[in-house]
């Protein structure tokens, strides 16, 4: 029996009477009535003929854009005469395109030729009349060119933000602030980025805090909703650093969404970024390249753009690729002109380059809420024409008490999510530390203390004081936050959680809460430690842990918490306690277990024993601490001690809650010189000229506050470690191999600076570390003119990435087969100077390679903060120091030490201080 899916053939077949025909047939009828037009338009048939000839040649030879508007007009006229009338009733909504044909145009892909080719063979004859190209806007199915930048918001632009806040009147701009923002949902991006603009235009910081100012002011009264996003937008953030939002993209995202929306091919993209090194401006420059797309751009909004990054960063699992790559596309198309292109460019690279930093983001929101409020708050609010009659120091004083208390409440509670809304509510208020204070599991900044170069000064900064020296371990700060419930929290330096990491930490906390003892905040460092012989070990080690789910039964490096500071104790705060007092509560509530959790090793002393601390600072270092930590134990000095030294005691002000506002401090230096004079003359010891001048210093001396203050450097804690020692001379002469682009103010120079020794038996040159310190702005400039990719060479690195190169001037060159180093630099350098730098350690390095096989077989060598010193004008590259001196530094370093095992190394970049001082150490 047969199937149904197989039919057997028949004898009996009988093809169609129907001829076959073939595609001229279809085609033959419109053939013959265009030659039909033609002959009957043309005067003769050669002519018709030539004529015909010669659009088909014309039509060749059109460019895209050209041949564009030509079927648009021809289309349009078309659908005039089948649908007449139909313009009048059509929707005002732009013109619906589909996804495939909108992305066809955008890509650049018509007809094989980019869409950059739009602006470069425009004819004026090719301009769009009213019936051409834009006449078919809101028509179904339709193709329509758009522009893309003559929609800018002008409005917003015209604002003068940088006026004075005095001068500046928000109320004067909003009614058309208002109608614009009504029919689009919200403040526009683009009076955000037209504050951008003002502030990356000036280097005065008086200049960048007035322009915030005025943009805050504007928003608070014309669109408080808009306020909190744009705060975050304007802070290169969009959430706090203790809850883990990351946009996760990578520069492919970005280098694909600006080939796709503007038309670049990758040579385009590589020939932009070698030239200009920023994401955000390679997007301002393609942006001012495309004039037209298919697809009118939507106004971006500034709760628009915060929200997408908060959907870009929430797309997670299968797929999420895509959606964050589409959203980061829709974000560029819709941007308004090359500028707005620019900052969103480069807030989802997370590199803003505005210049206002957190602080000056404070300071703005201090001061716009003392001038202005939303239409429905009742806060008071000071009358700007009052404000203008005051002096500079009266104005500084109104300003420094906001100012103030805005720090004190984002230090102790650091997220804009808590702080703005309570600004819009009650405005600059004393209420603003009650609702925005110390709150558990909500990390505070912590102090950090001042820099001294050596004991000397030290022991001089803290004349007549009794303080307190302690270890300063080499490990990582831990901030340890426990309820009474028992929950515990672990933040980091950073403020970010670090519960997951310390698994045993946090399973200690019971055993080491004291009776009586329900919640609290606890400082402390985390070393790692051998548990027998209670010997500590390096921050390498330390490192080698796991960050995230790590099980108890698993830790492989013991850690112990070596506690210093106790700052909340059962519902109540200690920040404005002396530090006798906190460190006494931290001891005595606290059970210590041995090699698990313990107190820092302390000594107190005070500036008359400067023999002990010398020894005590001795016996650090040789345990392979950084050094000491000294910090003040009373807000007032001994006045014994005092005595004793012959020095003035300051004025009996109250020991202060808080440390005093900055303005006042500028005041005072204005008026304690006067004070001396008359004392100099009645004291008959004062006989020299530096004697009056020891006593006005002593006399302007402040009590230093032994309180906590919370994101503040300050002189009541002073660290001294080992690097700053003077009386290191070890130096080593590196030669210069590469550099990254700068940020903030460095944008337009090359820092960090990649540094490299020779290998004299390969000849290899082999990278040792980056350096960030030592360097002057006239350097920076010289040495960034000195290698300079621009000079006309073809980029030869992966721009989207940040990862170009060029071979412009002949300093610069393309990556040498002689470096051994694994990473990439913006730019490689040709190696021709020779740069002598000091350094505090020199470390083992799982990053670089020099010096691998003579210290160690696995790790190589790198330098611990690396300080530029000169340029070796009399060595010659063949004169740099080698790997085997750079292993005899470390093999010198370590026999001075007891016990010789390995350095910290972090990162293996040398530069884990920031600015090259350990700050980021704490």
């Amino acid at each position: 029996m047969s199937t149904p899916n197989k039919r057997r053939k028949k004898n009996d077949y009988q093809g169609s009477p129907q001829p076959v025909r073939g595609l001229d047939f279809f085609f033959g009828k419109q053939k013959e009535k265009e030659k039909e037009e033609v002959v009957k338009d043309a005067p003769g048939r050669v002519d018709g003929q030539r004529k015909d000839d010669g659009n088909a040649v014309r039509d060749e030879e059109l460019t895209d854009e050209q041949l564009a508007r030509k079927l648009q007009a021809e289309w349009d006229a078309q659908d005039s005469v089948e649908q007449r009338g139909s313009l009048n009733d059509a929707s005002p909504a732009p013109a619906s395109v589909a996804p495939e044909e909108g992305r066809a145009v955008i890509d650049g892909e018509a007809d094989g030729k980019h869409v950059e080719r739009f602006n470069e063979a425009v004819e004026p004859s090719a301009a769009l009349s009213t019936n051409s190209a834009f006449s078919s806007l809101g028509k179904k199915n339709t193709l329509s060119l758009q522009s893309a930048t003559t929609d800018e918001d002008a409005t917003s632009y015209t604002i003068p933000f940088d006026q004075s806040p005095l001068t500046f009147n928000p109320q004067q701009y909003l009614p058309d602030l208002k109608k614009q923002w009504a029919s689009q949902g919200g403040a526009t991006y683009s009076i955000l980025t037209h504050c951008f603009v003002l502030v990356n235009s000036t280097q005065s910081r008086i200049k960048i805090v007035d322009t915030l100012v005025n943009f805050i002011r504007t928003v608070v009264e014309g669109d408080p909703e808009s306020l909190l996003p744009a705060v975050w937008l304007a802070t290169n953030s969009i959430s706090p650093p203790y809850i883990d939002i990351e946009l996760g993209l990578g520069g492919s995202a970005i280098s694909k969404a600006l080939k796709k929306v503007c038309g670049l091919d990758n040579a385009a993209l590589k020939t932009l970024y070698n030239k200009h090194g920023d994401a955000g401006d390679v997007a301002f420059e393609a942006k001012k390249r495309q004039s037209l797309t298919l697809r009118k751009p939507k106004p971006l909004t500034i709760k628009g753009v915060y929200e997408s990054l908060h959907k870009i960063a929430g797309a997670k699992g299968h797929g999420s690729q895509e959606a964050k790559q589409r959203i980061v596309e829709r974000l560029v198309q819709d941007a308004r002109g090359a500028e707005e292109s620019r900052y969103i460019v480069r807030t989802l690279v997370q590199h803003l380059r505005i210049g206002a930093v957190k602080t000056t983001m404070l300071i703005a929101l201090s001061r716009a809420f003392l001038l202005s409020r939303p239409p429905n708050a009742d806060f008071t609010t000071k009358p700007t024409a009052d404000l203008a009659k005051l002096t500079k120091q009266d104005l500084a004083e109104v300003y420094s008490r906001g100012e103030e208390l805005v720090k004190a409440c984002f230090a102790r509670r650091p997220n804009y999510n808590d702080l703005v809304p309570v600004l819009l509510d009650i405005g600059i208020s004393d209420e603003l530390l009650v609702r925005c204070g110390l709150a558990l599991h909500i990390p505070l900044r912590p102090m950090l203390g001042g820099i001294t170069r050596d004991l000397g000064e030290m022991l001089t900064k803290l004349a007549g004081r009794e303080f307190s020296c302690e270890y300063k371990y080499d490990g990582q700060r831990a901030q340890v936050h426990c309820d009474e419930e028992g929950r515990v929290t672990i933040f980091s330096r950073h403020l970010e959680v670090m519960t997951e990491k310390y698994p045993d930490l946090v399973a200690l906390v019971p055993e080491i809460r004291g009776e009586g003892v329900g919640s609290f905040i606890l400082e402390g460092e985390v070393v790692a430690i051998d548990r027998e012989s209670g010997e500590l070990k390096p921050f390498q080690i330390l490192a080698n842990r796991a960050r995230k789910d790590v099980v108890i039964q698993s830790v492989k490096v013991d850690v112990c918490l070596f506690s210093f500071d106790l700052m909340y104790l059962n519902g109540e705060e200690l920040l404005n306690r002396p530090f006798r007092e906190r460190r006494s509560l931290l001891r005595s509530l606290f059970v210590e277990i041995p090699h698990h959790f313990s107190w820092v090793k302390s000594m107190d002393a005070t500036s008359a024993d400067g023999e002990a601390v010398s020894e005590f600072f001795k016996q650090a270092t040789d345990v392979k601490c950084e050094g000491i930590m000294v910090k003040v134990l009373d807000n007032l000095p001994n006045p014994e001690l005092l005595a004793a030294m012959d020095v003035e005691e300051p004025d009996e002000d109250a020991p202060p809650p808080k440390p005093p506002p900055p303005a006042p401090s500028t005041n005072t230096k204005k008026k304690k010189p006067t004070k001396p004079k008359p004392k100099s003359k009645s004291t008959p010891t004062n006989t020299t000229p530096e004697d009056p001048n020891e006593e006005k210093k002593s006399s302007r001396r402040k009590p230093l506050p032994a309180t906590y203050e919370p994101d503040k450097r300050l002189d009541a804690w002073l660290k001294v470690k080992k690097d700053y020692n003077t009386t290191t001379a070890d130096t080593i002469d590196l030669i210069p191999v590469g550099g990254w682009h700068g940020s903030g103010r460095k944008n337009a120079w090359w820092s960090p600076i990649l540094l490299a020794c020779r290998n004299e038996e390969s000849g290899m040159l082999e990278v040792v570390t980056k350096c960030i310190s030592g360097f002057t702005d006239a350097f920076y400039k010289a040495n960034r003119e000195k290698y300079d990719p621009g000079g006309g060479g073809e980029g030869k690195g992966e721009g989207g990435n940040g990862n170009g190169n060029g071979n412009g001037n002949g300093n610069t060159i393309a990556r040498p087969s002689y470096v051994d180093y694994v990473g990439t630099p913006d730019v490689w350098f040709e190696p021709q100077e020779v740069w002598e730098m000091a350094f505090a350690d020199v470390t083992l390095s799982p990053t670089y390679t020099a010096a691998r096989g003579l210290v160690s077989e696995e790790r190589g060598l790198s330098l611990r903060f690396p300080r530029f010193l000169r340029v070796r004008g009399d060595k010659g590259i063949e004169e740099a120091s080698t790997n085997e001196f750079l292993a005899g530094l470390y093999r010198k370093q370590e026999a001075r030490a007891p016990v010789a095992t390995m350095r910290r190394v972090g990162d293996g970049d040398g530069d884990e201080g920031g600015d090259g001082d350990g700050e980021e150490e704490e």
